[in-house]
């Protein structure tokens, strides 16, 4: 059984899927922004099986490092990461939006996060292979303007959100390459399109399906051998963008991101 790390677990497909771990026997920790919605989730966990809480607010990245440095301490154990906390496109002509630290807030929540959370547990996860990293994506991608990574320019919540989750596609596949042989998968997917999450109703948008359809593909890549560095839709094997392939665009992405990371 692992030793599984969920970020946004305290309501949508999070919530959905710290239930089944935890039930099929994984030890499940579970993050949330809020802490009394935390708490609540941890004690109804602890009725089907081990769960601890931690509390983090993604958009601020000092929180988001401390979160690493508080599960790598509490849970050296730790050998399944689940990036799945996110930020959707928001209500319909609402304004940009900007993090606690001054960034576009999809591309911090949706990105810079779990860049920065991923990097701060790849030590524990190098300890404890076979381990997996899981970024759920979306298939709403759109290619990052490197010159203007934090659409100031032209800004629209939707193309925040697809050019967040492009970049979080494409650092999958160069993070793949990174730990080839590592003992540590990375893969990226697309769960299911517009699940009944507040994301997608706050984006004005009526549901197409349920969590439990958008779980089926997380779960399999968190718990079953599946390769690194692919992407999928669903439990199925797909393609991402044509241009989160090309080693060019990642190498942009991958400096760009420095820079943006050391602000």
């Amino acid at each position: 059984m692992s030793t599984i790390l969920i970020t946004g677990a305290t309501s949508g497909l999070g919530r959905y899927m710290a239930f089944e771990l935890v039930r099929a026997g994984h030890v499940v920790l579970a993050h949330g922004r809020d802490r009394l919605r935390t708490e609540r989730l941890v004690a109804e966990l602890r009725t089907e099986g081990e769960a601890e809480g931690f509390v983090a607010d993604l958009a601020r990245l000092a929180e988001v490092r401390e979160l690493g440095a508080r599960v790598a301490e509490a849970r050296p154990e730790l050998d399944v990461l689940i990036n799945n906390a996110g930020a959707g496109g928001g209500t319909p002509g609402s304004g940009r939006e900007l993090s606690a630290d001054g960034h576009e807030l999809r591309l911090a929540v949706n990105y810079l996060a779990p860049v920065v959370l991923t990097r701060s547990l790849l030590p524990v996860l190098r300890a404890n292979t076979p381990a997996r990293i899981v970024n759920v994506g979306s298939a709403g991608q759109e290619p990052l303007d490197v010159t203007d990574p934090e659409l100031t320019h032209g800004y629209s919540g939707m193309s925040a959100y697809c050019r967040s989750k492009f970049a979080l596609a494409a650092h999958t596949f160069t993070l793949a390459e990174e730990l080839a042989d590592s003992g540590v998968s990375v893969n990226v997917l697309h769960p299911a399109t517009f699940m009944d999450t507040a994301m997608v109703r706050e984006s004005g948008i009526a549901p197409w399906s349920s969590v439990a359809d958008g779980a089926a593909g997380v779960l399999a890549l968190a718990t079953r051998e599946s390769g690194s560095g692919g992407y999928f839709d669903g439990t199925r094997r797909a393609r991402a963008h044509e241009e989160t392939y090309d080693p060019e665009v990642r190498k942009r992405l991958a400096t760009v991101t420095e820079q943006l990371l050391a602000v």
